[in-house]
């Protein structure tokens, strides 16, 4: 998957990993774009790369300029959920907030990045959009159908070590590219979700499932490079938690292959 190799010792400049950004309405009138700084912070810190914002504001930027300057792209989370229009669904009040910037940047962006061997890595939302990217449905809200358990936080908690507790027993494929990554097939995460895949892609593999079988990892089939989905934030405590820290850190490995071929050519 990782096919241009990189000199054992050989000095190089840090890889660019771009970070989506959401809409934010700052002090409810201010249009402003918002990413979590423990996103920028793990990109930095634990995947060893210069971490750089994207906009969703697809009349701002264009995707092969923006992919031109990156060696990854992270997914973040998000409070809005991705039109349904996407996935051939009309829109609800089950459905939430809407962020229509986004959706117009990231969705192409996760088909283009997985074509050209950019690793991308998704999370909470970002494995969503991974899966609509590739054909794939989601469900509004995953506790309300038959059998499901509720994956949000505690209603009304404000304490982070509550919110983003380990919580969700998640059973990774056997032999799949996280249980290999990882070398376990059980772990535990934190859970704070909503909307989950209901219809894997056409390119997705389910790579974990929780108790209740709400798909928690996915990779894209036959990706030029790194790709992966997760429903949970890892990054949250992403320097010493061992799965958040794996993820990110096999993530900075792609991204720094990638600033390689990219800079040699």
């Amino acid at each position: 998957m990782l096919s241009c190799s990189i000199l054992k010792g050989e000095h190089m400049a840090r890889p660019v990993i771009g970070i989506q950004c959401n809409r934010y309405l700052a002090e409810g009138v201010i249009e402003a774009q918002l990413v979590g700084q423990l996103s920028i912070e793990a990109v930095a810190a634990v995947a060893s790369c210069t971490p750089l914002l994207i906009p969703s504001m697809p009349d701002a930027l264009d995707i092969d300029d923006l992919l031109a300057v990156l060696d990854g792209v992270v997914l973040t989370g998000g409070r809005a959920n991705i039109h349904p229009h996407y996935y051939g669904e009309d829109l609800t009040e089950q459905h939430g907030e809407m962020d229509l910037g986004r959706d117009r940047v990231a969705l192409p962006m996760i088909r283009n990045c997985v074509e050209r061997g950019i690793p991308i890595l998704g999370l909470c939302r970002g494995i969503q959009e991974m899966n609509v990217a590739f054909g794939g449905s989601l469900h509004p809200e995953i506790g309300d159908m038959p059998g499901k358990h509720r994956h949000r936080m505690p209603k009304g908690c404000k304490d982070p070590e509550i919110i983003f507790a380990l919580r969700e027993k998640v059973r990774l494929t056997p032999g799949g590219t996280i249980a290999t990554m990882l070398g376990t097939e059980n772990i535990v995460t934190n859970s704070l979700h909503g909307q989950a895949i209901m219809r894997p892609g056409h390119r997705v593999i389910v790579n974990g499932v929780a108790d209740d079988d709400t798909i928690e990892a996915i990779s894209i089939a036959d990706a030029a490079s790194f790709a992966i989905g997760v429903q949970w934030h890892a990054e949250y405590n992403a320097v010493a938690d061992p799965v958040s820290r794996a993820l990110f850190e096999a993530l900075g490995d792609a991204a720094r292959v990638r600033h390689h071929c990219r800079t040699i050519k």
